[in-house]
């Protein structure tokens, strides 16, 4: 049985260590898919105005939350509606982030029902 040496996998571990960047991760959620596009498409160009790289949009899957309800009160145990709530998720990722570029991003007005999350 070969066992590779401990100097080939620290470097390897080495490698990993330069190949990391700093990332700003950007997830946006909201109920109306075009609403959210558009919310996309204006932090997209934000970014790139400001001269940042940006990853993105990769759509997350959509959370669908099915609620069951009576139509009658009583009687009629099998008469039943249906309603359903899908949030749509998009993730944005900025590599190298400047503080003009996060600045003009906090700075940013965007649509109501659109939530944002920042993680550096």
């Amino acid at each position: 049985m070969y066992m590779p040496a401990k100097t080939a996998s620290t470097t390897t571990g080495a490698s990993k260590a330069a190949n990391t960047q700093a990332r700003l991760r950007i997830k946006i959620s909201a109920y109306d898919h075009k609403v959210i596009d558009t919310s996309c498409r204006q932090i997209i160009d934000t970014v790139i105005r400001q001269g940042g790289e940006v990853i993105g949009p990769v759509p997350l899957p959509t959370e669908i939350r099915k609620y069951t309800v009576n139509r009658s009160s009583f009687v009629h145990k099998d008469a039943r509606e249906q309603f359903e709530m899908r949030t749509h998720k998009r993730l944005i990722d900025i590599v190298n982030p400047t503080p003009k570029s996060i600045e003009a991003l906090t700075s940013l007005n965007l649509p109501a029902g659109v939530d944002i999350e920042m993680k550096m």
